[in-house]
């Protein structure tokens, strides 16, 4: 597996730019299912996540095309396989958006169940309930998902969510786009990842109103054909990166974001010292303010709250602040794992159930660390910039599946960090080491 080796205590300056945002992409590529137009998506992060999506459409009969690094040309005009097979799914949950398109489009769909989950328990049973509301028969056979739909298609309905979840809200949305009648989700998630797959759908044909809201309307229409989207940019990319100018007391200028997107993130960083400037509306200016760092509770939530993807990145930066900061996850009942590799590198932090509670600041030192999660992995690179002496991380094939080459982008700001490879190739990350964002 490769690594990375960082050696701290370098102020990372300069410029980067954000990549596209792969919460996005995923839900935009399996949107493409629902046509036999082609979709052609622009701003596709280069990231291990989007490569298990490809091979997904492919092996059900799809063609993709990449004219260009970060362009995407999916043709779903031949589908031979309505299934996902278990290969795939228990390494990326996102693979789970396919059921709602092979539902929508032919009436029948086999999607294997996601398998366990490194950061909490997330079943799909909101998925399933909302199906079944829409007229189809949903069961489970050797621990794949199977649903039909009636032969006269899906029929809208009111779907109500007991809790708020992103993929679920998806696959919903997708699904409805070709039922009959009107459905209407409530409860429905509301970040911006879904507001753009919305955008792609209506370009597609769709009627879908109020995504981005609580509650979403979609009208159901007969066929959806063709279009051409480019994809939002990751504003959890773009927040973590904030916090790495801040931990070092450096200065970047952040390009190609979405500053409106990260606004409660924004806002809380400013709270605990750190400036951040909108120069206009793609582009932040950052620094550690004159006084440093001061600590500052926090509670992830669902949007627009602060994100529970940014959660291991703030406690990172919590451990150079002055004072005691109080972190509680709201959203992953076992999202803390990174917090008993940043103690062995220095960091005073106590775990009870929910809560944890961050003393700074600390003195951090380099040492031999493991990554456990996509976000988990990111707070540890940002405590090897400011730690002394030379930290390694196992198991970056983690963070591979979500950032776009960061330890390029961090070395062209100045970070001393290196990839090394080992000889023997790692294979697609386990069912016990498969981690996923969001809800």
């Amino acid at each position: 597996m490769d690594k990375f080796r960082i050696r701290g205590g370098h102020a990372i300056k300069g410029r980067v730019s954000i990549s596209g945002a792969k919460n996005s992409a995923l839900p935009c590529m399996a949107a493409a299912i629902l046509t036999p137009g082609t979709i052609t998506l622009h701003n596709i992060p280069y990231v291990r996540d989007i490569i298990t999506q490809r091979r997904l459409l492919e092996d059900i009969g799809a063609h993709v095309l990449t004219p260009e690094l970060r362009t995407h040309k999916i043709s779903a005009a031949h589908i031979e396989i309505m299934a996902a097979p278990y290969e795939l799914v228990k390494t990326m949950r996102a693979s789970v958006l396919a059921l709602g398109p092979l539902l929508a489009r032919f009436g029948r769909a086999r999607v294997s169940l996601p398998g366990g989950c490194a950061i909490g328990a997330r079943p799909i049973d909101l998925h399933l309930a909302g199906f079944t509301k829409l007229g189809a028969e949903v069961f489970l056979e050797a621990g794949d998902v199977v649903a039909r739909a009636p032969q006269d298609g899906l029929v809208g309905a009111e779907i109500q969510f007991e809790k708020v979840s992103v993929t679920g809200t998806e696959n919903l949305m997708m699904a409805a786009t070709l039922a009959h009648g009107t459905t209407t989700i409530h409860n429905a998630a509301r970040e911006p990842e879904v507001k753009d797959l919305a955008e792609l759908l209506n370009k597609m044909g769709a009627r879908v109103r109020g995504a981005g809201t609580p509650t979403i309307q979609i009208e159901g229409v007969t066929e959806l054909g063709g279009a051409e989207h480019t994809i939002i940019p990751d504003r959890i990319e773009t927040g973590t990166f904030i916090v790495a100018a801040a931990i070092t007391k450096g200065e970047l200028e952040i390009r190609d974001c979405n500053p409106e997107h990260c606004n409660r993130v924004i806002a809380k960083l400013r709270e605990v010292g750190v400036e951040i400037e909108e120069i206009n509306q793609s582009t932040l200016h950052v620094r550690c303010g004159p006084r440093g760092l001061k600590a500052g509770d926090l509670i992830t939530e669902p949007y627009p709250r602060f994100p529970t993807d940014m959660q291991a990145q703030y406690m990172a930066l919590m451990t150079q602040a002055n004072g005691r900061s109080v972190i509680t996850e709201t959203i992953f009942e076992n999202r803390f794992m990174h917090a008993s590799e940043l103690q062995r590198m220095g960091a005073r932090i106590q775990i009870s159930h929910d809560t944890a509670t961050v003393d700074g600041p600390s003195r951090l030192i380099g040492a031999r660390v493991q990554a456990s999660d996509l976000r988990a992995s990111a707070s540890l690179v940002l405590a090897g910039l400011v730690a002394e002496g030379e930290t390694l991380i196992d198991r970056v094939y983690h963070i591979d599946r979500g950032y776009e080459k960061i330890e390029t982008k961090l070395k062209e700001v100045g970070a001393d960090i290196e990839r090394v490879r080992e000889s023997v190739t790692s294979p697609l990350p386990s069912q016990e080491e498969e981690e996923e964002d969001d809800a």
